[in-house]
């Protein structure tokens, strides 16, 4: 090892690879004209933003009770549409595709937003674990009937560029 290289920890890689995914959502509003801004500065002076805004680092109650944050919120008055956006990256074995299930049932029952999108890549998740998530959201396993059911999408990032492409014209 070289003694300018620093070890990463398996954890570190993977949140650097996920930081990678996350800055590719980034440029895809800000080439649409979306205004990029911590959710907490948004906050504290929601005055001083305009309506086509892509919010980061944005918090929700979960399921357990404790506060959760998803990497971004699109808020956007010209395309009548609130979308939280959660990125996920494994590229190599790992827990991220176990916490679907966790995910799954935050996004129905704890994301208060009615339009959630699951940014997913690597290429390094289980067999069957993105297969699951998808089932899950069209079978809407473990929605209880008496709530109103969300629309939920998971994308690749191929797919979710291609769908960025088709509702922000």
């Amino acid at each position: 090892m070289n003694q300018d290289e620093i070890p990463i920890s398996g954890g570190g890689t993977a949140n650097k690879q996920g930081r990678i995914l996350e800055s590719t959502v980034v440029p895809t509003f800000q080439s649409r004209g979306f205004e990029v801004v911590s959710y907490n500065k948004w906050e504290k002076a929601r005055e001083g933003y305009g309506e086509e805004l892509l919010l980061k680092h944005v918090p929700y109650t979960t399921i357990y009770g404790h506060r959760g944050y998803t990497e971004f919120l699109v808020r956007s008055r010209r395309y009548n549409l609130e979308v939280r956006i959660e990125c996920k990256w494994q590229q190599s074995p790992g827990s991220v595709d176990e916490k679907f299930p966790y995910l799954y049932l935050n996004c129905l029952e704890a994301m208060p937003e009615q339009n959630i999108v699951i940014v997913i890549g690597g290429g390094g998740y289980k067999l069957g674990s993105i297969q699951w998530l998808k089932n899950a959201i069209e079978t809407k396993l473990y929605a209880p009937e008496t709530i109103q059911y969300k629309n939920i999408s998971v994308f690749s990032l191929d797919e979710f560029i291609r769908w960025t492409n088709r509702v922000f014209k």
